[in-house]
């Protein structure tokens, strides 16, 4: 099959580890001196309206797309955890 860098944009990503929906395609990163594309990134959400930047981008490598179809890509990517933010407790000594 070949597909446009344009149509890839209109594509959503599905994780085929856990079947959740990703995003979009927002960004493809190339190897100029091979025309090859290296990776598939989708930027990360915004946070409070905008105001605080972005999130972390996810950063998809060739290796892990396992199928490209006519509306979606299935990849198998391993989510990094997320570290908890930890409160102090005010009122304990």
């Amino acid at each position: 099959m070949i597909c446009k860098a344009s149509e890839l944009r209109h594509k959503e990503i599905i994780n085929a580890r856990d079947g959740c929906r990703m995003g979009f395609v927002d960004d493809i990163e190339i190897d100029t001196k091979n025309a090859a594309i290296i990776s598939l990134v989708i930027y990360g959400r915004w946070r409070c309206f905008g105001l605080l930047g972005r999130g972390e981008d996810i950063v998809i490598k060739l290796e892990c797309i396992e199928l490209i179809g006519e509306d979606t890509i299935l990849v198998n990517y391993n989510v990094p955890s997320r570290r908890k933010k930890r409160f102090r407790n005010l009122f304990q000594n």
